[in-house]
């Protein structure tokens, strides 16, 4: 036996709207890992309380910004077929709003892999940016020591030839 249909109008009491949003956004985040896995679907999902806060979902196989990027790179194409019949001012003001969300995407992810703003996160997210920082780490470390060995390759170089010349010159003060 199933529920009756709710009407669907804002709920006046903010506790019980702060309660069915809690339950709502859980059964919305499930939806989304359902249909992430049973149809092998890159899905990415941005929810913003009343209070401002942030809750997201992307599927497992990408992260929210890989996925955002396909999507922008989509729209963006899909508005340069059609800019041809607009305005350029036009592509502009849809430009404009798209640039500063990609803005803050990125100011967001900064403040993460600096460690501010972690409290919103998911355990996965978390995961998700340790692993990111622990690739850079090793990006890091492995050009790092690129550059020592050939640091120390081209000072050994330099001491040879040095050590030649002190020989040279050994040699022509003896003979002298």
């Amino acid at each position: 036996m199933g529920r009756g249909r709710v009407e669907l109008k804002r709920i006046e009491n903010k506790i019980s709207r702060q309660v069915t949003f809690s339950k709502r956004r859980s059964g919305l985040l499930k939806k989304a890992n359902e249909i992430s896995v049973l149809c092998d679907a890159d899905v990415a999902l941005i929810v913003f309380s009343t209070k401002g806060k942030l809750f997201q979902y992307s599927s497992t196989d990408s992260s929210m910004e890989s996925i955002l990027e396909r999507y922008e790179r989509y729209s963006y194409a899909e508005t340069q077929m059609n800019a041809n019949d607009s305005d350029p001012k036009e592509n502009w003001s849809v430009e404009y709003p798209k640039l500063m969300s990609r803005i803050e995407l990125l100011q967001r992810n900064i403040r993460h892999y600096m460690g501010q703003d972690l409290d919103p996160l998911s355990l996965r997210e978390l995961q998700s940016i340790e692993q990111q920082i622990d690739t850079s780490l090793k990006r890091i470390r492995s050009r790092k020591n690129q550059l020592m060995h050939e640091s120390i390759s081209e000072l050994q170089k330099k001491e040879r030839a040095l050590q030649e010349q002190n020989n040279l010159i050994t040699k022509k003060v003896y003979i002298s």
